[in-house]
């Protein structure tokens, strides 16, 4: 009887640290990505994604312009600009310039393949206050980010659409 109570309080001592340390191996892998993630990423494309075609468009232009940052201290900043901007002349011209133009910023978590910024700032003040979504990988010096499909509003006529961008390490 004895035997049998030690083996069970040693299987359950052993379970316990098996369990403790995939736990330190999760936490290690999340801090591993975090570091992987943290510096400065140059845009080098921007494609949207067309959900009933499965077309991909360069709705921002062929060569946009971007940079994404990622601090250790757990902060985010974006800013996307299309291709060919020019400075505006007209009260239209400068609203038409909000089409052509992402950027937010906030505080950032990761969450197994993607990141998640609760936005404090932004180019669209509809999103102030939201948590935004982006799922990544990071391959060498290169990062591909995906967006959930959602309707997009630079562009609600094109119905639900997700982005998909490669940076590269600055």
């Amino acid at each position: 009887m004895v035997v049998c109570k030690s083996l069970v309080v040693i299987t359950g001592i052993v379970a316990s640290a098996g369990a403790g340390l995939l736990l330190i191996a999760a936490q290690a892998s999340a801090a591993d990505e975090r570091a992987r993630l943290q510096g400065v990423w140059k845009l080098i494309s921007y494609d949207v994604e067309i959900q009933t075609t499965g077309q991909k468009e360069p709705l921002m232009g062929e060569h946009p312009t971007g940079y994404a940052i990622f601090t250790p201290e757990g902060r985010a900043m974006f800013v996307v600009t299309g291709e060919g901007r020019k400075p505006a002349t007209t009260v239209q011209e400068r609203a038409g310039l909000l089409n052509t133009v992402v950027a937010y910023t906030g505080t950032y978590r990761l969450d197994g393949d993607k990141w998640i910024v609760k936005v404090e700032a932004a180019s669209n003040p509809e999103w102030v206050g939201t948590e935004q979504v982006r799922f990544f990988k990071v391959d060498g010096k290169r990062l591909q980010v995906m967006t959930p499909w959602r309707i997009m509003p630079n562009w609600p006529q094109k119905g639900m659409t997700r982005s998909i961008l490669v940076w590269e390490r600055d």
